[in-house]
């Protein structure tokens, strides 16, 4: 059974999914430790009450990214992890902590990457006229929200959403995907091969891509296959 250290910043929905995950026997790792950049984030109390141990590494403390970077491994590293899980972890890792979990730090993002990488990305699909949104859990490598993609879900969007109804609807496929990507690593599915991601045939019967069905008259709207 792997362990896994998870980061968080804020309510850790991510988070709180995969802990049930494992508190039902749906996800087979151990939760070692989660970790927060902020002392008030909402996610370091459902951690605890869960019995997972938790840290705090403010980076308001720290000038340099770099110091709060080395810190902040080192607080990893204190649990032995085989795979760090970013869960809204809301700064940006320098490139030699990338490099330190190479190959076993991923993150999740709310868009279909390389779509709208960075911030605000349902408000920029809604204005760029997207009709086709959704989320993504890749690898994490130096160049922000463009590692080795892992597993992708892809949403509708339509004519009555706002940004609440569409970060809703995304962020119920996140809670699926990153639990299958976590499961896939947990199992020695995945491997990086020439910068891309490999995966052995699914025994789930899930692809790498998920496509939520929807309605008729949403499927009209968007050109829903």
């Amino acid at each position: 059974m792997i362990s896994v250290v998870i980061l968080i910043s804020g309510r850790g929905s991510n988070m709180a999914s995969l802990l049930a995950a494992v508190d039902s026997g749906t996800l087979a790792v151990r939760i070692a430790a989660v970790l927060s950049n902020r002392p008030d984030a909402q996610g370091l109390a459902t951690a605890a009450a869960s019995g997972v141990p938790t840290r705090v590494v403010d980076h308001r403390q720290f000038v340099a990214r770099e110091d709060f970077d080395a810190v902040l491994a080192a607080a990893i590293d204190t649990f032995a992890p085989d795979l760090v899980v970013l869960a809204g972890f809301m700064r940006i890792l320098g490139d030699r902590f990338v490099r330190r979990y190479a190959g076993r730090l991923i993150n999740i993002h709310p868009s279909l990457l390389p779509a709208f990488p960075g911030l605000h990305t349902h408000r920029r699909a809604l204005d760029e006229g997207a009709r086709i949104h959704g989320c993504t859990v890749h690898f994490v490598t130096p160049e922000l929200d463009h590692g080795p993609v892992i597993v992708q879900a892809a949403v509708p969007v339509l004519d009555a959403d706002d940004e609440a109804t569409l970060a809703a609807r995304v962020l119920a496929q996140e809670h699926q995907i990153y639990l299958l990507a976590v499961r896939w690593f947990a199992e020695g599915r995945l491997r990086l091969q020439g910068g891309r991601v490999a995966l052995d045939a699914a025994q789930d019967g899930a692809g790498v891509l998920i496509s939520p069905a929807v309605g008729a008259e949403a499927a009209a709207r968007c050109l829903w296959p």
